[in-house]
């Protein structure tokens, strides 16, 4: 088992616990490796069990947040659907917002009918 030093408190503990069983001082604020919506936990739409895992909070109680945020002038939901934009279903996807401005850019250069983001033939200037 590998441990590491807490260092809060300098204990000996578990290398991947992400609060010191002595002090109880957080030791992980983020972790983008678990920021995606495919928790285990995972009841609607997964972003309350990826905001928790994420930043190592109860799930229970981001889920209380969201619903008192809905009671507050609907920010709740607002917040909980941009989350759902913006956070990836699995780890290693792209977000649905990424697809969307792909698929955006995508139609925009067909529109167009010049490829984004790849060079063009040069224009040539006329006097």
């Amino acid at each position: 088992m590998d441990t590491k030093r807490c260092p809060y408190c300098a204990e000996e503990i578990r290398a991947e616990a992400t609060r010191c069983r002595y002090c109880r001082s957080r030791l992980a604020s983020f972790d983008v490796d678990r920021w995606f919506r495919a928790q285990p936990d995972a009841r609607l739409g997964g972003v309350s069990a990826a905001v928790a895992c994420a930043l190592a909070l109860p799930v229970t109680g981001v889920r209380i947040a969201f619903v008192v945020l809905s009671l507050y002038h609907l920010v709740g939901p607002i917040v909980y659907a941009a989350l759902w934009l913006v956070i990836p279903k699995r780890p290693g996807e792209e977000s649905l917002l990424e697809r969307l401005m792909r698929w955006g850019l995508d139609v925009a250069s067909r529109l167009s009918g010049r490829q984004i983001g790849r060079p063009g033939p040069p224009s040539v200037m006329q006097p």
